[in-house]
């Protein structure tokens, strides 16, 4: 028992630290002066702020902060609202129909994004959604249903019929049962969701670096990009950056991590 318990104690070390390494590196390299040219596993003598500073200024962080933090919200909340109105009917009627439409929408969680790149670029410039915010939402709303109506169906199957007929004998109707009693019973799994899609739409690159062309519409992401160039890069800056990136989408989690958790596991249980 002493062995198998050094060994996952050992094994959780090892993964530990390969998830904590490039963090302790980005902080290290943000706090560095551009003029110190020692390792960057050692912490520099004093913590310098100028990095965060040109970061600002220079890869106009502000500005990326505010799109970003727009095309997540919008995406996250339309997410939320339609995969849960979509999960419901699904939920409740069981059918031939329903079991092909739900078998479906998980297969979609197995093609790639960027094979559809082409088709997709073709239907927004024909749109006139390239460098839109409603454009680059729509293309994330999209990806990011299949897998929250997953846990938005597995969560209301678990909850009893007899709340919906209860109602409905009292005179409401299916919206108002839907609005009134299932959507308040589904705030674990919402914030869930809320963070599973907020945390990919924040740190999505893909997409954006294609749909996103104008400089105005640049996410955080496409700020920290814009610190490389083919000749060389600024690494103390695009670190600098990217911690000012993490911040925001881990004081989230670490406030949302209670329901995050009860929430993926009750839809996987359940």
């Amino acid at each position: 028992m002493k062995a198998r318990s050094s060994w996952k104690i050992a094994l959780t070390v090892l993964i530990s630290a390969v998830a904590i390494l490039p963090i302790y590196i980005t902080i290290i390299v943000s706090v560095k002066p551009q003029t110190d040219l020692s390792s960057f596993w050692v912490p520099p003598p004093a913590i310098s702020a100028e990095n965060f500073a040109g970061a600002f200024v220079i890869g106009r962080l502000a500005t990326a902060f505010m799109n970003t933090a727009i095309i997540t919200a919008g995406s996250a909340a339309m997410v939320v609202l339609l995969s849960a109105m979509a999960a419901y009917p699904l939920a409740r009627h069981r059918s031939r129909l329903n079991a092909a439409v739900t078998t479906f929408m998980l297969s979609i969680l197995m093609v790639p994004g960027l094979s559809l790149l082409v088709p997709l670029y073709v239907v927004l410039v024909h749109i006139r959604g390239i460098s839109t915010y409603w454009g680059i939402v729509l293309i994330h709303v999209t990806f990011n249903l299949p897998l929250a109506i997953f846990l938005y169906l597995n969560f209301i199957r678990a909850v009893p019929r007899d709340f919906d007929e209860a109602a409905l004998i009292d005179g409401s109707s299916v919206y108002a049962v839907f609005a009134r009693i299932i959507l308040p019973l589904l705030k674990p799994v919402t914030v869930s969701v809320i963070i599973l899609c907020g945390v990919a739409v924040w740190n999505d690159y893909q997409f954006s670096l294609y749909f996103l062309q104008s400089p105005p519409m640049r996410v955080i992401t496409l700020a920290i990009s814009s610190f490389f160039a083919v000749s060389g890069g600024n690494t103390h800056m695009a670190a600098a950056a990217a911690v000012v990136s993490i911040v925001p989408i881990t004081i989230l989690y670490v406030v949302l991590q209670k329901y995050f958790v009860q929430g993926v596991l009750d839809s996987a249980l359940k």
